[in-house]
């Protein structure tokens, strides 16, 4: 799905992770794949066509992602109750209010909260009133904390479970670096733990994700990663949406996903935004893919 973005060509991502031999690599690791089928979604060109009396992505696209989102959450949910960590390959950021919130409302069967480390140059943290662009994969964030259309933070809730789907205390941001001044101030008012790239230069990338770790995982019954590809810097992830100079490195980005297979707290993973269309021969999926190979265990020795 690319309906949440400005930039046509991360619909195809799933394709190049799968070209890159995803499901292969992780069953070589000793994984078993149980399902690697496709959540639909409706083109833009469509719901532009049928959209006329509701101008701009918002009205022309964010129902639609929300029926998308939800079907997903149902998926999500449902695997996390069967005992399996879905990976969920994106797309845009915005399905991330899906998966997130299906995995919340499992964990929520339990009577346990669900911690997320959101790993991304932006912080996805707009509302639909305060989105300049009004893409949606600017927003997911913020709805999954309960701010924004009442539909679209509404789908862990429409499950059963919590509303919001994640508490702000729960949350932690890693890689920032572009933030609208909006996402500002709503970071700082909901109380979202933000560690941009001058964090991660001045103290380094271990601690930081150690403390990432400690407050997506305090009170938790597990954590969710939300890796949007534009974390690392476009020299080693060039084919992404939005990139930003100044990103992770390589080693950082495989450091962090091997802390996290470290702290055996992982409940699920996103993988999103993937662009085939800006890459070349496929670099940023295959890294992509090598990174979710060190979450589920990859070691060097």
């Amino acid at each position: 799905m690319d309906l949440g973005a400005s930039r046509r060509g991360v619909d195809m991502g799933p394709s190049a992770l799968r070209v890159a031999d995803l499901a292969r690599r992780l069953e070589a690791l000793g994984h078993i794949v149980e399902m690697d089928d496709d959540v639909s979604a409706p083109l833009p060109e469509v719901l532009l066509h049928a959209s006329a009396s509701e101008p701009g992505p918002i009205g022309a696209f964010l129902p639609s992602i929300t029926a998308t989102c939800t079907e997903l959450a149902r998926v999500t949910a449902t695997a996390v109750a069967d005992g399996a960590v879905p990976v969920t390959v994106g797309g845009d950021h915005s399905i991330a209010a899906g998966s997130i919130a299906g995995v919340a409302a499992a964990l929520a069967q339990r009577n346990e909260r669900l911690g997320v480390i959101w790993l991304d140059a932006h912080g996805d943290a707009n509302t639909p009133e305060t989105s300049g662009s009004g893409n949606v994969h600017g927003m997911p964030l913020a709805h999954l904390l309960g701010h924004g259309d009442r539909n679209f933070s509404g789908i862990s809730a429409a499950l059963g479970g919590p509303s919001p789907a994640i508490l702000p205390e729960h949350v932690a941001l890693v890689g920032v670096r572009e933030l609208d001044e909006p996402e500002r101030r709503h970071l700082r008012e909901w109380g979202v733990a933000t560690f941009t790239m001058r964090t991660i230069d001045e103290r380094g990338l271990r601690s930081v994700m150690q403390e990432a770790l400690a407050i997506a995982g305090n009170g938790t019954g597990g954590i969710h990663v939300s890796m949007d590809l534009d974390w690392l810097d476009p020299v080693h992830a060039p084919g992404v949406g939005t990139p930003v100079a100044g990103g992770a490195t390589y080693r950082e980005g495989h450091l962090a996903m091997e802390t996290i297979a470290d702290s055996g707290r992982l409940t699920s993973l996103d993988v999103v935004e993937v662009n085939p269309v800006l890459d070349s021969q496929n670099r940023t999926a295959e890294l992509a893919v090598g990174l979710v190979l060190s979450a589920f265990g990859l070691r060097i020795i």
